[in-house]
């Protein structure tokens, strides 16, 4: 029901109204023996038909507005003064059904959503909780293992003490990075890690990484290269430190996941104001149910490999979060047993 569907039924009641009231003039006219003009008459209906429709009209504005506006109420939570109210029935009264309509239909679209977004919460909550005391609990059960076997008469024995000791450390380093990585994704979130923004080179940095990085792809002879040989270098605006963990982070695990005597490829694209960076590998590659979870916090695809590897299980996450941090997206494609690509944007110098 609309404006023009309000005012139709007044004028229809307002009508019925007149015709009654005129049947019943014309009923009890001949028993009083009173004559009246017939002009007269229309202008007694005329007038009276005005009066009515209005009376009508405003009764049944009312009583539409008394009754939506619980609904009102209950969709927006609105808690009014009365001049504000004078100023909330002006404004919806016109087209106020359809008004209702449409906004309650919006209403409940968006609840459902934010209902499916709660739920996606509470899953991710409780993987995240499940995955932190997982990444967690395996050093200090390692840790705890060690320590009781050196207090139980291994620390005088030359054979394990050392080694144990050795375990020891490397567990405690394990939670080191854990507790490391999740305070650097809390402060990019919570947006207090703010890039330290400066123009620098792009290529220059990515040869400073693969040298960084060389002895770990030597290990596997897996050679790290440039998708040409004779780029110009890029100048990019970002936050060098934060870019260079970002390549640190993916080429470090194109080493991991790649292929012995395989590649890493690093290229670029210019894109006018920014520019693209691929790192792509010829590796074992992601199966595609894994692909749109891939920068969760401590998501792997194969759990026992990975913890086997080391790293914290943070690194995706992390990149994700310095590239969002710098205004730009990031996103990966890959296919079993031919490799995977990422890539991101960067904006131009």
């Amino acid at each position: 029901m609309k404006t023009s569907d309000s005012r139709i039924l007044s004028l229809i009641l307002s009508l019925l109204i007149s015709v009654l009231y005129n049947l019943a003039f014309l009923i009890v006219e001949p028993s009083t023996g009173m004559k009246f003009p017939w002009t007269a008459l229309i202008w007694v209906d005329l007038i009276l038909f005005t009066i009515q429709y209005f009376l009508v009209k405003y009764v049944l504005d009312r009583y539409i507005y008394d009754k939506i506006k619980l609904i009102y109420k209950s969709i927006h939570n609105l808690k009014l003064a009365k001049d504000e109210k004078r100023g909330f029935i002006a404004t919806h009264k016109g087209d106020i059904i359809s008004s209702v309509n449409n906004e309650v239909i919006t209403w409940a679209q968006d609840r459902k959503q934010e209902i499916e977004e709660l739920k996606k919460l509470e899953t991710y909550r409780r993987e995240f909780l499940a995955n932190v005391s997982h990444e967690l609990k395996t050093p200090l059960f390692n840790l705890q293992g060690f320590t009781l076997t050196l207090l139980d008469g291994g620390l005088n024995d030359p054979s394990i003490n050392k080694d144990y000791l050795e375990k020891t450390q490397k567990n405690i380093e394990r939670m080191i990075t854990i507790v490391e990585d999740l305070e650097i994704i809390s402060r990019l979130e919570s947006g207090e890690a703010k890039p330290n923004v400066s123009r620098f080179e792009l290529v220059s940095l990515t040869r400073e990484v693969f040298e960084f990085l060389e002895p770990k792809a030597t290990y596997r002879n897996i050679s790290l290269i440039f998708g040409n040989e004779h780029y110009h270098d890029f100048l990019v605006l970002a936050d060098k430190e934060k870019i260079r963990e970002v390549l640190i982070n993916l080429i470090e695990n194109s080493i991991k996941y790649g292929r012995d005597n395989g590649r890493t490829k690093v290229s670029f694209y210019s894109m006018d104001e920014n520019v693209l960076v691929e790192v792509s590998d010829n590796g074992i590659g992601i199966e595609e149910e894994h692909i749109s979870r891939l920068f969760e916090r401590f998501y792997r695809v194969d759990k026992h490999r990975s913890r086997i590897q080391g790293g914290s299980g943070l690194g995706l996450a992390i990149v994700k979060h310095i590239i969002e941090a710098h205004n730009q997206t990031v996103n990966v494609r890959s296919a079993p047993g031919i490799g995977s690509t990422f890539a991101f944007t960067l904006k131009r110098g």
